[in-house]
C-alpha cells in the first residue's frame, strides 16, 4: 500500500464539501452564461470565457480552453448547451494531465534511496508550516521515520510553529537559534535524518519575497548544503500557496519559479473559497503539478491531488 492510500474511502467526500462552494458558483455562472440558448455559439463562448476568469482559472487558461472548444465547435458543427458542461470537464482533465498532474491514490516512495527530501517554500499565511506538520503526520501514520527542520531562522512564530507541530505529531524538529543560518539548520537536519535512518525529511523555509536576490541565494545556497550530506538531496521542492487568494496566489507561484524549481505545488484553504478554479491556471502556467489540497483543518484534510476526484467533484460525477 502506498503513502496516504489508508484512508481513501473518506477522500471523496471530504473533496465534495471542500469544493462546494467553488462548484456551486461555477455552475451558477454557467447556467447564466446559456440561459436561452440552444447550442455554443460565439456569444455562449464570450459568457463562458468571463465564468472561468471570474472562477479564478487565469486569463491565459481561460483562453486557451475557449480556444478548444472552439476547435471542438467548428468540428462537430453542432455543439448543444447541454453538452458545454461535458466539454469543459473533458478540457480541464486534459489540461491537467499535461500538467503531469495524476490519477494515484497513493504516493510510493523511491526505493532507491532514503530520506526522501523535501524542501518547502511559500510566502507567510499561505498554511506552509501547517501543511507539513500534516504531511508528517500522514507519512508518520503510514509507518515512516520523519525528520522536520526548522530553516526559517528569521521569524521565532515559524520556528516555534513547527516545534508545536513536531510534539503534536510525535516527531524529531532539528533547529537552532533565531538568526542562525538557514543552510547550517539543513545541514544538521539531513545528518541528523540519515545517521538515524529517517525516510523522510521535511524541511520549512522563509517566506520572504521582498528581495528576489536574498532568496534565490538562500535557496541555492541551502541546496548546495544538503547535497554535501545527501548527493541526491532535494528530491523535492514544494510550493506552497493559498488557493483562497485566487490571483494573488498566482503571482506568489510567478515570482517563486523565478528564483527557484517548483517540482510540485500544496494549494491550501480551498473548503473555505469559490476559487478552486486556481488549482487548474496555476497548474497549467506553471507546468507544474498539484501534488496536494487543502480541504480543511484536520490532518487528513491535505489530500494527495488526484485529477479525476477533482474534476468529478467539481462539475458531478455525473456530468
Amino acid at each position: 500500500m502506498g503513502i496516504f492510500g489508508f484512508f481513501n474511502k473518506e477522500k471523496k467526500q471530504t473533496l465534495d464539501k471542500g469544493l462546494e462552494k467553488t462548484k456551486q458558483s461555477v455552475f451558477d455562472k454557467l447556467a447564466r452564461a446559456v440561459a436561452g440558448k440552444d447550442k455554443v455559439d460565439d456569444d455562449v463562448l464570450d459568457n463562458l470565457e468571463e465564468v472561468l476568469i471570474t472562477s479564478d482559472v487565469g486569463v491565459d487558461t481561460t483562453l486557451k480552453i475557449i480556444e478548444r472548444i472552439e476547435e471542438r465547435v467548428a468540428r462537430d458543427k453542432y455543439v448543444s448547451t447541454s453538452e458545454l458542461n461535458t466539454i469543459l470537464r473533458e478540457e480541464i482533465m486534459e489540461l491537467l494531465t499535461e500538467n503531469n498532474s495524476s490519477d494515484n491514490e497513493s504516493w510510493d516512495l523511491p526505493s532507491d534511496h532514503k530520506p526522501y527530501v523535501i524542501l518547502v517554500v511559500g510566502v507567510n499565511g499561505v498554511g506552509k508550516t501547517t501543511t507539513i506538520g500534516k504531511l508528517a503526520w500522514q507519512f508518520k501514520e503510514a509507518g515512516k521515520k520523519v525528520y522536520l527542520g526548522a530553516a526559517d531562522t528569521f521569524r521565532a512564530a515559524a520556528v516555534e510553529q513547527l516545534v508545536i507541530w513536531g510534539e503534536r505529531v510525535g516527531v524529531p524538529v532539528i533547529k537552532q537559534q533565531m538568526g542562525s543560518d538557514p543552510a547550517s539548520v539543513a545541514f544538521d537536519t539531513l545528518s541528523s535524518a540519515k545517521a538515524n535512518n529517517a525516510d523522510v525529511v521535511i524541511i520549512d523555509t522563509a517566506g520572504r519575497l521582498h528581495n528576489k536576490v536574498n532568496l534565490m541565494n538562500e535557496l541555492k545556497k541551502i541546496k548546495d548544503v544538503m547535497k554535501k550530506v545527501l548527493p541526491e538531496a532535494p528530491d523535492e521542492v514544494m510550493l506552497v500557496l493559498d488557493g483562497s487568494t485566487g490571483q494573488n496566489a498566482f503571482e506568489q507561484a510567478k515570482q517563486f519559479a523565478a528564483v527557484t524549481q517548483i517540482t510540485s505545488l500544496a494549494i491550501t484553504k480551498l473548503d473555505g473559497t469559490a476559487k478552486g478554479g486556481v488549482v487548474v491556471g496555476i497548474s497549467d502556467q506553471l507546468k507544474v503539478p498539484v501534488k496536494y489540497i487543502g480541504l480543511g483543518e484536520g490532518m487528513k484534510d491535505l489530500q494527495l491531488f488526484n485529477r479525476k476526484e477533482f474534476v468529478e467533484s467539481l462539475f458531478g460525477d455525473n456530468a
